[in-house]
Protein backbone atom coordinates (compact mmCIF):
# COMPACT_ATOMS: atom_id res chain seq x y z
CA UNK A 1 0.00 0.00 0.00
CA UNK A 2 1.24 3.53 -0.64
CA UNK A 3 -0.07 7.11 -0.93
CA UNK A 4 -1.35 6.70 -4.66
CA UNK A 5 -3.69 4.15 -3.21
CA UNK A 6 -7.44 5.11 -3.73
CA UNK A 7 -10.25 3.65 -2.19
CA UNK A 8 -13.97 4.85 -2.87
CA UNK A 9 -15.08 3.64 1.10
CA UNK A 10 -12.74 3.14 4.00
CA UNK A 11 -14.06 2.45 7.52
CA UNK A 12 -12.01 3.02 10.46
CA UNK A 13 -12.54 -0.20 12.89
CA UNK A 14 -13.34 -3.14 12.56
CA UNK A 15 -16.08 -4.18 15.52
CA UNK A 16 -19.99 -4.95 14.69
CA UNK A 17 -19.89 -1.34 13.30
CA UNK A 18 -17.38 -1.40 10.84
CA UNK A 19 -17.84 -4.95 9.54
CA UNK A 20 -22.06 -3.92 9.13
CA UNK A 21 -20.60 -0.85 7.34
CA UNK A 22 -18.41 -3.15 5.28
CA UNK A 23 -21.12 -5.94 4.12
CA UNK A 24 -23.85 -3.41 3.51
CA UNK A 25 -21.24 -1.56 0.64
CA UNK A 26 -20.09 -4.92 -0.70
CA UNK A 27 -23.91 -5.62 -1.18
CA UNK A 28 -23.89 -2.96 -3.45
CA UNK A 29 -20.52 -3.60 -5.09
CA UNK A 30 -18.79 -0.64 -3.75
CA UNK A 31 -15.11 -1.42 -2.80
CA UNK A 32 -14.41 -0.97 0.68
CA UNK A 33 -10.86 -1.03 3.00
CA UNK A 34 -11.27 -1.46 6.90
CA UNK A 35 -8.58 -0.36 8.83
CA UNK A 36 -8.04 -2.27 11.85
CA UNK A 37 -5.58 -1.33 15.14
CA UNK A 38 -5.90 -4.45 16.52
CA UNK A 39 -4.13 -8.08 14.94
CA UNK A 40 -7.85 -9.36 15.53
CA UNK A 41 -11.00 -7.63 15.12
CA UNK A 42 -12.85 -7.79 18.06
CA UNK A 43 -14.02 -4.28 19.37
CA UNK A 44 -16.37 -4.01 22.23
CA UNK A 45 -18.42 -6.17 20.80
CA UNK A 46 -16.75 -9.11 21.23
CA UNK A 47 -16.57 -8.46 25.14
CA UNK A 48 -20.66 -8.54 24.56
CA UNK A 49 -22.45 -10.95 24.83
CA UNK A 50 -23.40 -10.25 21.35
CA UNK A 51 -27.41 -9.61 21.90
CA UNK A 52 -29.50 -7.57 19.66
CA UNK A 53 -32.86 -6.38 19.98
CA UNK A 54 -35.28 -6.36 17.29
CA UNK A 55 -39.25 -5.31 17.20
CA UNK A 56 -42.09 -6.62 15.12
CA UNK A 57 -40.30 -9.81 13.73
CA UNK A 58 -41.88 -12.79 12.62
CA UNK A 59 -40.26 -14.98 15.08
CA UNK A 60 -41.93 -12.82 17.49
CA UNK A 61 -45.12 -13.14 15.97
CA UNK A 62 -45.04 -17.16 16.17
CA UNK A 63 -44.20 -17.14 19.56
CA UNK A 64 -46.99 -14.88 20.12
CA UNK A 65 -45.15 -11.95 21.12
CA UNK A 66 -47.28 -8.74 20.71
CA UNK A 67 -44.11 -6.08 19.77
CA UNK A 68 -43.53 -3.39 17.28
CA UNK A 69 -40.89 -0.57 16.41
CA UNK A 70 -43.54 1.79 17.97
CA UNK A 71 -43.39 -0.02 21.68
CA UNK A 72 -39.70 -0.27 21.44
CA UNK A 73 -39.27 3.41 20.91
CA UNK A 74 -41.99 3.72 23.38
CA UNK A 75 -39.74 1.74 26.40
CA UNK A 76 -36.49 3.52 25.16
CA UNK A 77 -38.45 6.50 25.83
CA UNK A 78 -39.48 5.24 28.99
CA UNK A 79 -35.98 3.95 29.99
CA UNK A 80 -34.72 7.30 29.18
CA UNK A 81 -36.95 9.59 30.93
CA UNK A 82 -38.04 11.36 27.38
CA UNK A 83 -33.93 12.27 27.32
CA UNK A 84 -33.02 10.07 24.31
CA UNK A 85 -33.56 11.40 20.64
CA UNK A 86 -37.12 10.29 19.53
CA UNK A 87 -36.64 10.37 16.28
CA UNK A 88 -33.23 8.52 16.15
CA UNK A 89 -34.98 5.89 18.47
CA UNK A 90 -37.82 4.87 16.58
CA UNK A 91 -35.71 5.12 13.31
CA UNK A 92 -33.25 2.36 15.03
CA UNK A 93 -36.18 0.11 16.17
CA UNK A 94 -38.07 0.44 12.78
CA UNK A 95 -34.79 -0.78 11.23
CA UNK A 96 -34.01 -3.57 13.99
CA UNK A 97 -35.98 -6.23 12.36
CA UNK A 98 -34.79 -6.34 8.65
CA UNK A 99 -31.15 -5.37 10.49
CA UNK A 100 -31.09 -8.80 11.79
CA UNK A 101 -32.91 -10.63 8.63
CA UNK A 102 -30.15 -8.83 6.82
CA UNK A 103 -27.54 -10.43 8.93
CA UNK A 104 -29.14 -13.61 9.26
CA UNK A 105 -30.43 -15.04 5.71
CA UNK A 106 -28.08 -12.57 3.72
CA UNK A 107 -24.64 -12.97 5.62
CA UNK A 108 -25.35 -15.98 7.56
CA UNK A 109 -24.55 -14.52 10.72
CA UNK A 110 -26.41 -17.36 12.88
CA UNK A 111 -29.01 -14.80 15.30
CA UNK A 112 -31.88 -16.39 16.71
CA UNK A 113 -34.73 -15.12 19.19
CA UNK A 114 -33.96 -15.78 22.83
CA UNK A 115 -37.01 -17.08 24.90
CA UNK A 116 -37.46 -17.48 28.96
CA UNK A 117 -36.74 -13.77 30.01
CA UNK A 118 -37.01 -10.12 29.53
CA UNK A 119 -34.13 -7.58 30.18
CA UNK A 120 -35.13 -4.80 32.41
CA UNK A 121 -36.59 -1.67 30.61
CA UNK A 122 -38.03 -4.06 27.24
CA UNK A 123 -41.62 -5.16 27.57
CA UNK A 124 -41.19 -7.76 25.34
CA UNK A 125 -38.96 -10.23 24.50
CA UNK A 126 -37.40 -9.19 21.50
CA UNK A 127 -33.10 -10.15 21.80
CA UNK A 128 -31.66 -12.17 19.42
CA UNK A 129 -28.33 -13.62 19.70
CA UNK A 130 -25.98 -16.54 18.43
CA UNK A 131 -26.31 -20.23 19.73
CA UNK A 132 -23.96 -19.29 22.62
CA UNK A 133 -24.49 -16.21 23.59
CA UNK A 134 -21.30 -14.53 22.65
CA UNK A 135 -20.28 -11.48 21.25
CA UNK A 136 -17.16 -13.14 20.38
CA UNK A 137 -19.04 -15.49 17.90
CA UNK A 138 -21.00 -12.90 16.66
CA UNK A 139 -17.71 -10.93 15.45
CA UNK A 140 -16.63 -14.36 14.19
CA UNK A 141 -19.56 -14.56 11.98
CA UNK A 142 -19.15 -11.31 10.94
CA UNK A 143 -15.35 -11.95 10.04
CA UNK A 144 -16.37 -14.56 8.15
CA UNK A 145 -19.28 -12.87 6.08
CA UNK A 146 -16.67 -10.15 5.13
CA UNK A 147 -14.43 -12.40 3.70
CA UNK A 148 -16.69 -13.86 2.25
CA UNK A 149 -18.29 -11.03 0.70
CA UNK A 150 -14.06 -9.81 -0.41
CA UNK A 151 -14.13 -7.17 1.95
CA UNK A 152 -10.57 -6.07 2.06
CA UNK A 153 -9.76 -5.55 5.91
CA UNK A 154 -6.37 -4.70 7.09
CA UNK A 155 -5.27 -5.04 10.60
CA UNK A 156 -2.38 -3.53 12.81
CA UNK A 157 -3.17 -0.25 11.25
CA UNK A 158 -3.81 2.67 13.72
CA UNK A 159 -5.36 5.68 12.29
CA UNK A 160 -3.55 8.62 13.20
CA UNK A 161 -5.29 11.19 11.11
CA UNK A 162 -8.09 12.46 8.61
CA UNK A 163 -7.32 14.35 6.05
CA UNK A 164 -10.20 16.62 4.92
CA UNK A 165 -10.76 19.95 1.90
CA UNK A 166 -13.05 22.01 3.74
CA UNK A 167 -15.67 19.73 5.51
CA UNK A 168 -14.95 16.67 2.73
CA UNK A 169 -12.74 13.57 4.15
CA UNK A 170 -10.60 13.03 1.50
CA UNK A 171 -7.88 10.26 3.20
CA UNK A 172 -6.35 9.22 6.42
CA UNK A 173 -2.82 8.31 7.33
CA UNK A 174 -2.23 5.62 9.84
CA UNK A 175 0.67 4.07 11.19
CA UNK A 176 1.88 -0.06 10.67
CA UNK A 177 3.68 -1.83 13.23
CA UNK A 178 7.07 -1.26 11.55
CA UNK A 179 6.89 2.47 12.74
CA UNK A 180 5.79 3.46 8.95
CA UNK A 181 3.35 5.65 8.06
CA UNK A 182 0.95 5.10 4.93
CA UNK A 183 -1.78 7.06 3.35
CA UNK A 184 -4.99 6.20 1.95
CA UNK A 185 -7.73 8.53 -0.03
CA UNK A 186 -10.83 7.84 -0.10
CA UNK A 187 -14.43 9.55 -1.07
CA UNK A 188 -16.20 8.66 2.08
CA UNK A 189 -15.29 8.15 5.50
CA UNK A 190 -16.92 6.00 8.10
CA UNK A 191 -15.99 6.48 11.92
CA UNK A 192 -16.75 3.07 13.27
CA UNK A 193 -13.78 3.23 16.05
CA UNK A 194 -16.25 3.02 19.35
CA UNK A 195 -16.06 5.71 22.04
CA UNK A 196 -13.72 7.46 24.76
CA UNK A 197 -14.02 4.80 28.09
CA UNK A 198 -10.71 3.22 27.90
CA UNK A 199 -9.53 7.32 28.00
CA UNK A 200 -8.98 8.45 32.01
CA UNK A 201 -9.15 12.48 31.24
CA UNK A 202 -12.45 12.25 28.91
CA UNK A 203 -13.96 10.12 31.54
CA UNK A 204 -13.30 12.33 34.41
CA UNK A 205 -14.28 15.18 32.23
CA UNK A 206 -17.80 13.97 31.39
CA UNK A 207 -18.37 10.98 33.57
CA UNK A 208 -16.90 12.00 36.41
CA UNK A 209 -18.92 9.50 38.86
CA UNK A 210 -17.63 6.61 37.20
CA UNK A 211 -13.97 8.08 37.10
CA UNK A 212 -12.25 5.54 39.70
CA UNK A 213 -14.66 2.57 38.29
CA UNK A 214 -13.01 -0.54 36.26
CA UNK A 215 -13.02 -0.21 32.85
CA UNK A 216 -13.94 -3.41 31.35
CA UNK A 217 -13.95 -2.21 27.51
CA UNK A 218 -11.63 -2.69 24.69
CA UNK A 219 -8.73 -0.42 25.11
CA UNK A 220 -8.98 0.93 21.56
CA UNK A 221 -11.71 2.87 23.22
CA UNK A 222 -9.95 6.34 23.20
CA UNK A 223 -12.26 8.58 21.67
CA UNK A 224 -10.01 9.28 18.65
CA UNK A 225 -13.76 9.52 16.62
CA UNK A 226 -14.33 12.04 19.36
CA UNK A 227 -11.56 13.75 18.59
CA UNK A 228 -11.28 13.61 14.70
CA UNK A 229 -15.45 15.12 14.22
CA UNK A 230 -14.67 17.89 16.64
CA UNK A 231 -11.84 18.94 14.92
CA UNK A 232 -13.72 19.16 11.79
CA UNK A 233 -17.11 21.00 13.75
CA UNK A 234 -19.16 17.60 14.09
CA UNK A 235 -22.17 18.17 16.67
CA UNK A 236 -21.42 15.78 19.37
CA UNK A 237 -24.51 15.42 22.22
CA UNK A 238 -25.20 12.86 25.45
CA UNK A 239 -21.24 12.41 26.71
CA UNK A 240 -22.48 11.88 29.96
CA UNK A 241 -24.48 8.98 29.12
CA UNK A 242 -22.39 5.75 29.40
CA UNK A 243 -23.23 1.71 30.16
CA UNK A 244 -22.03 0.22 32.88
CA UNK A 245 -22.19 -2.92 34.94
CA UNK A 246 -23.21 -3.83 38.27
CA UNK A 247 -22.31 -7.35 38.22
CA UNK A 248 -18.71 -7.57 37.17
CA UNK A 249 -16.76 -10.86 38.83
CA UNK A 250 -14.46 -8.75 41.68
CA UNK A 251 -11.07 -9.79 40.51
CA UNK A 252 -12.08 -11.54 37.45
CA UNK A 253 -13.08 -9.29 35.06
CA UNK A 254 -16.22 -11.56 33.74
CA UNK A 255 -19.70 -10.06 33.72
CA UNK A 256 -22.45 -11.76 35.65
CA UNK A 257 -24.95 -11.19 33.47
CA UNK A 258 -28.59 -9.43 34.29
CA UNK A 259 -31.01 -12.77 33.56
CA UNK A 260 -30.37 -14.07 37.13
CA UNK A 261 -31.57 -10.73 39.05
CA UNK A 262 -34.51 -10.25 36.36
CA UNK A 263 -35.50 -14.07 37.47
CA UNK A 264 -35.54 -13.57 41.04
CA UNK A 265 -31.66 -12.89 42.35
CA UNK A 266 -30.80 -10.03 44.24
CA UNK A 267 -27.79 -8.31 45.22
CA UNK A 268 -26.43 -7.31 48.78
CA UNK A 269 -23.66 -5.47 50.74
CA UNK A 270 -20.95 -6.79 52.72
CA UNK A 271 -23.53 -6.23 55.99
CA UNK A 272 -25.87 -8.90 53.84
CA UNK A 273 -28.37 -6.15 53.08
CA UNK A 274 -29.88 -5.23 50.02
CA UNK A 275 -29.39 -1.50 48.74
CA UNK A 276 -31.64 -0.87 46.12
CA UNK A 277 -33.54 -2.18 43.33
CA UNK A 278 -31.59 -4.25 41.37
CA UNK A 279 -34.14 -5.09 38.14
CA UNK A 280 -34.03 -1.56 37.35
CA UNK A 281 -31.13 -1.96 35.30
CA UNK A 282 -27.78 -3.15 35.31
CA UNK A 283 -26.09 -0.49 33.66
CA UNK A 284 -27.26 1.97 36.86
CA UNK A 285 -26.36 -0.51 39.34
CA UNK A 286 -23.01 0.04 38.66
CA UNK A 287 -22.51 3.00 40.74
CA UNK A 288 -24.66 1.83 43.05
CA UNK A 289 -22.15 -1.14 44.04
CA UNK A 290 -19.55 1.31 43.83
CA UNK A 291 -21.28 3.60 46.73
CA UNK A 292 -21.17 0.21 48.63
CA UNK A 293 -18.04 -0.60 51.17
CA UNK A 294 -14.99 -1.46 49.52
CA UNK A 295 -16.99 -1.11 46.12
CA UNK A 296 -18.49 -4.67 46.00
CA UNK A 297 -21.41 -6.70 46.36
CA UNK A 298 -22.77 -10.47 46.11
CA UNK A 299 -24.87 -11.65 43.72
CA UNK A 300 -27.37 -14.20 45.28
CA UNK A 301 -29.26 -16.48 43.77
CA UNK A 302 -30.25 -20.52 43.51
CA UNK A 303 -30.05 -23.57 41.50
CA UNK A 304 -32.91 -23.02 39.26
CA UNK A 305 -31.03 -19.60 38.21
CA UNK A 306 -27.69 -21.62 38.12
CA UNK A 307 -28.74 -23.67 34.94
CA UNK A 308 -30.13 -20.70 33.46
CA UNK A 309 -27.00 -19.02 33.25
CA UNK A 310 -25.37 -22.02 32.13
CA UNK A 311 -26.95 -21.17 28.82
CA UNK A 312 -24.25 -18.11 28.43
CA UNK A 313 -20.44 -18.14 27.79
CA UNK A 314 -19.86 -15.39 30.36
CA UNK A 315 -21.38 -17.29 33.11
CA UNK A 316 -19.89 -20.34 32.34
CA UNK A 317 -16.35 -18.67 31.65
CA UNK A 318 -16.81 -17.37 35.69
CA UNK A 319 -17.72 -21.20 36.62
CA UNK A 320 -14.17 -22.07 35.17
CA UNK A 321 -12.36 -19.26 36.98
CA UNK A 322 -14.21 -20.49 40.36
CA UNK A 323 -15.91 -16.57 40.73
CA UNK A 324 -19.07 -18.57 41.84
CA UNK A 325 -19.78 -20.25 45.05
CA UNK A 326 -22.47 -23.12 46.16
CA UNK A 327 -23.49 -23.60 49.56
CA UNK A 328 -26.13 -26.14 50.50
CA UNK A 329 -27.33 -23.98 53.15
CA UNK A 330 -27.56 -20.21 54.02
CA UNK A 331 -25.35 -20.78 57.03
CA UNK A 332 -22.96 -22.88 54.57
CA UNK A 333 -23.55 -19.82 51.95
CA UNK A 334 -22.62 -17.06 54.92
CA UNK A 335 -19.24 -18.96 55.30
CA UNK A 336 -18.61 -19.30 51.94
CA UNK A 337 -18.88 -15.53 51.17
CA UNK A 338 -17.96 -14.43 55.05
CA UNK A 339 -20.97 -12.24 55.18
CA UNK A 340 -22.85 -12.24 58.50
CA UNK A 341 -24.81 -15.29 58.67
CA UNK A 342 -27.95 -13.77 60.83
CA UNK A 343 -27.81 -10.87 58.31
CA UNK A 344 -28.15 -13.26 55.45
CA UNK A 345 -30.49 -15.42 56.38
CA UNK A 346 -32.99 -12.26 57.48
CA UNK A 347 -32.06 -10.68 53.92
CA UNK A 348 -33.67 -14.39 52.52
CA UNK A 349 -36.16 -14.69 54.57
CA UNK A 350 -37.13 -10.73 53.78
CA UNK A 351 -36.91 -11.61 49.81
CA UNK A 352 -38.64 -14.95 49.89
CA UNK A 353 -41.92 -12.88 51.64
CA UNK A 354 -41.36 -10.16 48.84
CA UNK A 355 -41.71 -13.39 45.95
CA UNK A 356 -44.65 -14.66 47.76
CA UNK A 357 -46.64 -11.41 47.75
CA UNK A 358 -46.87 -10.96 51.55
CA UNK A 359 -44.51 -7.52 51.59
CA UNK A 360 -43.74 -4.83 50.05
CA UNK A 361 -40.15 -3.82 48.89
CA UNK A 362 -38.98 -0.56 50.15
CA UNK A 363 -36.72 -0.35 47.05
CA UNK A 364 -39.66 -0.57 44.85
CA UNK A 365 -39.03 -3.72 43.80
CA UNK A 366 -41.46 -6.39 42.35
CA UNK A 367 -40.55 -9.86 43.22
CA UNK A 368 -43.77 -12.05 42.49
CA UNK A 369 -43.96 -14.11 39.68
CA UNK A 370 -40.87 -15.95 40.33
CA UNK A 371 -40.14 -19.21 42.69
CA UNK A 372 -38.86 -18.30 46.14
CA UNK A 373 -35.02 -19.27 46.10
CA UNK A 374 -33.97 -22.37 47.62
CA UNK A 375 -30.66 -24.45 48.16
CA UNK A 376 -28.43 -25.01 47.46
CA UNK A 377 -27.94 -21.43 46.58
CA UNK A 378 -24.88 -19.70 44.65
CA UNK A 379 -23.44 -16.09 44.63
CA UNK A 380 -20.70 -13.94 42.92
CA UNK A 381 -19.13 -11.47 44.49
CA UNK A 382 -19.30 -8.54 41.79
CA UNK A 383 -18.51 -4.64 41.41
CA UNK A 384 -19.43 -1.98 39.25
CA UNK A 385 -17.42 -1.37 35.78
CA UNK A 386 -17.55 0.81 32.98
CA UNK A 387 -18.49 -0.75 29.91
CA UNK A 388 -18.89 1.76 27.30
CA UNK A 389 -19.82 5.68 26.44
CA UNK A 390 -23.08 6.32 24.76
CA UNK A 391 -22.68 9.98 23.57
CA UNK A 392 -20.65 10.89 20.65
CA UNK A 393 -20.93 12.52 17.42
CA UNK A 394 -24.49 13.53 15.89
CA UNK A 395 -26.04 11.49 13.03
CA UNK A 396 -28.68 11.67 11.40
CA UNK A 397 -31.26 8.92 10.33
CA UNK A 398 -28.70 7.39 6.93
CA UNK A 399 -26.08 7.93 9.97
CA UNK A 400 -24.17 11.05 8.48
CA UNK A 401 -22.26 13.25 11.13
CA UNK A 402 -24.22 16.07 11.32
CA UNK A 403 -22.88 19.64 12.06
CA UNK A 404 -23.99 22.20 14.78
CA UNK A 405 -26.72 23.62 12.55
CA UNK A 406 -27.54 20.20 11.72
CA UNK A 407 -26.66 19.65 8.22
CA UNK A 408 -24.44 16.58 7.42
CA UNK A 409 -20.84 16.47 6.71
CA UNK A 410 -20.75 15.22 2.75
CA UNK A 411 -18.91 12.28 2.76
CA UNK A 412 -18.50 11.25 6.68
CA UNK A 413 -20.11 8.13 8.50
CA UNK A 414 -20.51 7.37 12.15
CA UNK A 415 -22.01 4.52 14.48
CA UNK A 416 -21.37 2.35 17.21
CA UNK A 417 -19.54 4.01 19.91
CA UNK A 418 -18.36 6.47 17.86
CA UNK A 419 -22.05 8.49 17.02
CA UNK A 420 -24.83 9.60 19.71
CA UNK A 421 -26.70 6.80 21.17
CA UNK A 422 -30.09 6.38 22.37
CA UNK A 423 -29.58 6.06 25.95
CA UNK A 424 -30.09 9.55 27.06
CA UNK A 425 -27.90 11.46 29.33
CA UNK A 426 -26.91 9.41 31.92
CA UNK A 427 -26.62 5.82 33.11
CA UNK A 428 -30.28 4.85 33.72
CA UNK A 429 -31.43 5.39 29.74
CA UNK A 430 -29.39 1.90 28.92
CA UNK A 431 -31.61 -0.85 27.36
CA UNK A 432 -29.59 -4.01 26.72
CA UNK A 433 -28.55 -4.38 23.37
CA UNK A 434 -28.89 -0.46 22.50
CA UNK A 435 -24.73 -0.88 22.42
CA UNK A 436 -24.92 -3.84 19.80
CA UNK A 437 -28.67 -1.98 17.92
CA UNK A 438 -26.74 1.26 17.13
CA UNK A 439 -23.68 -0.72 15.86
CA UNK A 440 -25.68 -2.73 14.05
CA UNK A 441 -28.21 -0.55 12.57
CA UNK A 442 -26.20 2.36 11.85
CA UNK A 443 -23.28 0.36 10.40
CA UNK A 444 -25.83 -1.16 7.49
CA UNK A 445 -27.55 2.68 7.41
CA UNK A 446 -23.78 4.01 6.76
CA UNK A 447 -23.08 1.63 4.12
CA UNK A 448 -26.15 1.68 2.14
CA UNK A 449 -25.85 5.47 2.37
CA UNK A 450 -22.17 5.75 1.25
CA UNK A 451 -23.03 3.16 -1.28
CA UNK A 452 -25.92 4.72 -3.46
CA UNK A 453 -24.08 8.13 -3.20
CA UNK A 454 -20.54 6.46 -4.59
CA UNK A 455 -22.50 4.25 -7.16
CA UNK A 456 -21.43 5.58 -11.18
CA UNK A 457 -24.92 7.53 -12.49
CA UNK A 458 -27.11 5.67 -14.40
Amino acid sequence: MNEAMHVPLVVIGAGATGLCTALAAADAGIEVLVLERDATPLGSTAMSTGLIPAAGTPEQAASGIVDSPEIFAADIAKKTKGAADAAMAINLARQSAETVAWLRDRHGIPLGLLDGFTYPGHSAQRMYGTPNRSGGELMGSLQAACEAAGVMLLTQATVTELIADGDRVTGVRFGRPDGSVETVGCDALVLACSGFAGNAELVARYIPEMAEAVFHGHPGNKGDALRWGEQLGAATADLAAYQGHGGLAHGHGIPILWPLIMEGGFQVNLDAKRFSNEAAGYSEQAAKVNAQRDHVAWSIFDERLHQLMCKFEDYRDALSAQAVVRADSVGDLAAATRLPADALAETLAEVAALTAGSATDRFGRDFTGKPVLAAPFYAAKVTGALFHTQGGLVVDDEARVRKPDGTPFPNLFAGGGAARGISGVGSDGYLAGNGLLTATTLGKLAGRTAAAQLAPAG
